[in-house]
């Protein structure tokens, strides 16, 4: 059994970033993928990134390319995700989960943290 638990969410102002942080316990962490998903008010749970047990692979939804980036720290047992260029519509509570075998649908993933809140303001 893993347990998740998230950290690093806030209010922020357009533009600014965010590292969210993950901290596993109660399994090999090393031996999952690793994902990121958000949920908005209202909306359903969307797919942020994923990265690889040795993180050697990573992927994005289109909406954070090149704003986002997914790390891991195995040593850690810790996975991150700095967010740049923040914008209002990434205001959403935000979980990581973890798979034995990840992609990018909820469903794939077992264990999932409690979320962090990112707010992001105009």
């Amino acid at each position: 059994q893993v347990q998740l638990v998230e950290s690093g969410g806030g209010l922020v102002q357009a533009g600014d970033s965010l590292r969210l942080s993950c901290a596993a316990s109660g399994g090999t962490f090393s031996s999952y993928t690793m994902g990121w998903f958000r949920q908005a008010p209202g909306k359903e749970r969307e797919f942020v990134a994923t990265i690889s047990r040795s993180g050697g692979s990573t992927s994005y939804a289109d909406s954070v390319k090149g704003r986002f980036t997914i790390s891991r720290d195995n040593a850690k047992n810790t996975v991150y995700l700095q967010m740049n260029s923040l914008k209002p519509e990434d205001t959403a509570v935000y979980y990581c989960a973890a798979a034995k075998i990840g992609g990018t649908r909820t469903r794939e993933y077992a264990y999932w943290g409690q979320g962090t809140q990112v707010t992001v303001s105009s």
